[in-house]
């Protein structure tokens, strides 16, 4: 049996003394200019900033170029996040599937270095590349070369270890909030929340199955109206629960994150993948719920908002 997975230190990665919880946070897609009810696009940009900042939180926001980032109003937003301490790194420029059969290596390559041209110049800028939709090849030679490619421009993979669906409840809550202005924004802060806790918590014990030990985890959200909201309860809830906000890059250097999983198809947090190349059980992912049941219960709160 031919299991591979390419690790830097692989005896440092399998062993380790347990430690308390630290998770690092980062935001896809952003700066967003679409219009969205409760705030503008500028508004979201700076409550996700102040969620931040008054926090003395670091976060890395990997940039989707035409989202925003390619026009002078989406320009403003992203100088602000770096202005402000924050890191940026890579998305490409149209969020391609490189799973996709119909997305050719040179045109994702293209991709990366358009983006590239686009944030190197802001003072958090890092040579991250985060693949859209965490999907980073379903075919060996295509995988392996933008492995390359990126090795070739110095940069590294953005890996996700807690991968959620936030993006799923935010489409519900603006749904929710174009039909009722007034929206009672407190459910939507629980059902938030306790979705996260209960990924944070799958992935923290899967991560232990796979290592033996506390490994610091990278949280996906993005840049949407539900973290303009909520991401300051977000890092409260973490920190209230005993675990400690560390910045991205912190948690970058960990071995977990050095890590090149040689599998038919990488899909999904780095966590997934690397349990897929060594045969380790997925089952602690059981424990958070599908995404189709996060979506049902975020489109049964939408309906009961809109109920007299």
């Amino acid at each position: 049996m031919k299991r591979t997975l390419a690790f830097f230190t692989l005896l440092v990665l399998l062993t380790g003394h347990a430690s308390a919880q630290r998770v690092a946070i980062t935001l896809d897609d952003g700066p967003m200019l679409e219009r969205t009810p409760l705030m503008s696009p500028r508004e979201r940009n700076d409550a996700i900033v102040r969620h931040l900042t008054s926090r003395g939180v670091q976060a890395m926001f990997f940039v989707t170029v035409n989202r925003g980032a390619d026009r002078p109003e989406g320009r403003q937003p992203l100088g602000a996040l770096s202005q402000a301490g924050q890191l940026v790194a890579n998305h490409t420029v149209t969020h391609p599937d490189f799973n996709d059969p119909s997305t050719r290596l040179e045109d994702f390559e293209a991709e990366v270095d358009t983006c590239d041209a686009v944030i190197r110049d802001y003072a958090g800028y890092r040579r991250f590349l985060r693949f859209p939709y965490l999907r980073e090849g379903a075919q060996d030679t295509k995988r392996d070369a933008i492995r390359a490619f990126l090795r070739e421009r110095g940069y590294r993979i953005g890996y996700v270890s807690i991968d959620d669906s936030d993006w799923l409840i935010d489409e519900e809550l603006v749904a929710a909030a174009k039909s009722n202005p007034s929206l009672e924004l407190a459910p939507w802060r629980s059902l938030y929340l306790d979705h996260l806790w209960r990924h944070a918590q799958a992935y923290d014990s899967l991560a232990r199955s796979i290592y033996g030990r506390e490994v610091p985890q990278v949280l996906l959200l993005h840049h949407r109206l539900l973290n303009a909201l909520f991401l300051g309860d977000v890092i409260d809830m973490f920190r209230a629960r005993g675990w400690s906000v560390i910045s991205p890059e912190e948690a970058f250097s960990d071995g977990a994150y050095k890590v090149a999983p040689r599998i038919p198809r990488l899909d999904g947090s780095v966590l997934e993948t690397t349990a897929q190349a060594l045969g380790v059980s997925l089952a602690p992912l059981r424990e958070m719920g599908s995404e189709r049941q996060v979506g049902e219960a975020a489109a049964a709160l939408r309906r009961s908002s809109q109920q007299p």
